[in-house]
């Protein structure tokens, strides 16, 4: 038989009350539990309500950077042993994020728990200290764009020779950073980065490919393309065709290398002349306007036809595919359909200014930074002009106000100056992808914005160029030179290389001291009679 229980036994004693987080400081600064711009040695004071148990430190609080590794620390207590001073051992990393985690392992004097857990963000400043040694502004450009030519020169597909998507698309080539590869071969002649007899190989390897192997739809190619095969690989579900927009960034660099290649002598480059005119001439412009539409369309799917049926309308970057429709030998479009379809009949056109700066055309404080560089990659802006806007200036002010945009900085992000500024597309780690601008500012940087807009915005963009090659270069400069983009405020660098950005930068910078690739196109003349006709007026030819 069990024994019963007894009656009047000793009550349980009471627990240890529990404690609870008060308050942290970094550097003597209270600033919740997030905190930027700390220094490499960071003085962290935790205060609890009630004494700490310094025995249980060590299990309790851990200290790590962003890739979980541990960080060794002192500790010390404080304020009747109620403020726990947390430092490291060694100076932390410049630019990078770091978390104090303290758990409920953390006791006090009197036994209690700590009631919840409480996290601290650390993220410390950049280092300002160069990187590299200084060297001139004349020696650096001519470094970026050397290093920048790499990628399409050294990683241009081995079988094609057209440029990759990205660093890691495999045999993946794409047709409009084709055309920008194109012309930075002409570029890497221009500097002696190669001979024009290796640039004139690769060119004819490229156009080669596109005559016989890449797939054509009514003369136009698609976004993406297997540089192996010449198959069509689908941009996305029912865009596995046609691309007009890309297709306009290819001819744009053909044409300009049919320019360059001028000997009348050398029968390579007279015979590289002629291929490039059979893929030109074979373009349909006018089929695009989908039955006799006053605009152009962007896709045509063998499968889906026109299904996505997105109009080419401005502003955006795609000014170029009305340009060079216009400018056909065959096929081409009237000055009707630029002014319905591209100029919306004048629907283009902003007027207001922004941070004291008037914008010509397109959406408000002038979209992401690309609008001003792709088309304007071979067409010259300075001195064009049409009953819309004067092109110099649209450009120009556009890039001055990303750059003052930056600069004002509404949003508060960290890093951004006048030394660090330039939003466009490029890769993010918020969204992935995205077209940044002042109105859709995630706090991501990408170089190409800023180093591109130097013909428009030639010392701020020199200004942020060095900035990211001596300040940031540990971090964003690499085997092709800078890396797509980068975000300061929530600590990441880019590992990544596009075509459409990287070609931007060297053929920007060269027309910034040469004006070639500008001085090639416009000298076509059928890009002169093409602009004729849209009524351009072109003072600068």
């Amino acid at each position: 038989m069990g024994m019963a229980c007894k009656k009047g036994g000793t009550q349980a004693p009471t627990p240890p009350a529990s404690f609870s987080f008060n308050t942290v400081s970094v550097n003597g600064t209270t600033s919740g539990l997030t905190y930027r711009n700390v220094n490499r040695l960071p003085v962290v004071q935790l205060s609890f309500t009630a004494p700490i148990e310094q025995a249980s430190i060590a299990n309790a609080v851990t200290f790590t950077d962003n890739t979980g590794t541990k960080v060794p620390y002192t500790v010390t207590l404080g304020q009747n042993d109620s403020m726990v001073v947390v430092q490291p051992s060694s100076a932390l990393q410049a630019i990078t994020p770091y978390t104090i985690n303290v758990s409920v392992a953390l006791t006090s004097k009197g036994g209690g728990s700590l009631q919840s857990a409480v996290g601290i963000q650390l993220t410390t400043a950049l280092d300002s200290t160069d990187k590299f040694p200084r060297i001139s502004d004349s020696a650096l450009l001519t470094l970026v764009e050397q290093r920048t030519f790499a990628y399409f020169w050294d990683f241009g597909h081995p079988d094609c020779g057209m440029a990759r998507e990205r660093n890691t698309s495999g045999d993946v080539v794409t047709t409009g950073g084709s055309g920008f590869g194109i012309m930075s071969i002409l570029v890497g002649i221009y500097r002696n980065f190669i001979s024009r007899a290796d640039g004139l190989a690769r060119v004819q390897r490229i156009v080669t490919f596109l005559t016989d192997s890449a797939q054509r739809y009514h003369g136009a190619f698609p976004h993406w393309i297997n540089g192996a095969t010449g198959a069509t690989v689908p941009f996305s579900a029912e865009d596995d065709g046609a691309d007009l927009v890309e297709t306009a960034y290819l001819m744009e660099g053909l044409l300009t290398a049919r320019q360059f290649f001028n000997s009348p002598a050398d029968s390579a480059e007279t015979a590289l002349r002629a291929a490039i005119n059979v893929l030109w001439t074979g373009v349909d412009w006018g089929w695009f306007r989908q039955n006799g539409q006053n605009t152009l369309y962007w896709h045509w799917s063998p499968d889906y036809a026109w299904s996505t049926n997105q109009q080419i309308n401005g502003w955006n970057e795609a000014l170029i595919t009305y340009i060079l429709a216009a400018s056909a030998p065959v096929d081409s479009i009237p000055k009707v359909v630029y002014d319905d379809g591209w100029a919306g009949n004048g629907s283009i056109r902003n007027g207001n200014a922004y941070y004291n700066v008037n914008l010509p055309l397109g959406p408000a404080e002038g979209g992401p930074l690309f609008f001003a560089h792709y088309s304007f990659l071979g067409l010259d802006p300075r001195g064009l002009s049409d009953a819309y806007a004067g092109y110099w200036n649209q450009d120009t002010a556009q890039a001055t106000i990303n750059y003052r945009y930056c600069v004002a900085n509404p949003l508060q992000y960290y890093g951004y100056s006048a030394d660090c500024w330039g939003l466009t597309a490029s890769d993010d780690n918020v969204s992935g992808y995205s077209a940044h601008s002042p109105t859709n500012d995630l706090g991501i940087i990408s170089p190409t914005a800023a180093i591109a807009s130097l013909p428009y915005t030639p010392t701020p963009s020199m200004n942020a160029l060095r900035f990211f090659y001596y300040t940031l270069g540990d971090k964003i400069w690499g085997q092709y030179g800078f890396t797509d983009a980068f975000n300061l405020t929530n600590v990441w660098f880019a590992t990544s290389y596009l075509a459409i950005d990287q070609g931007p930068e060297i053929i920007m910078i060269e027309n910034y001291r040469s004006a070639l690739l500008w001085n090639l196109f416009m000298s076509c003349p059928e890009i002169k009679n093409g602009l004729r006709n849209l009524g351009f007026q072109d003072t600068g030819h």
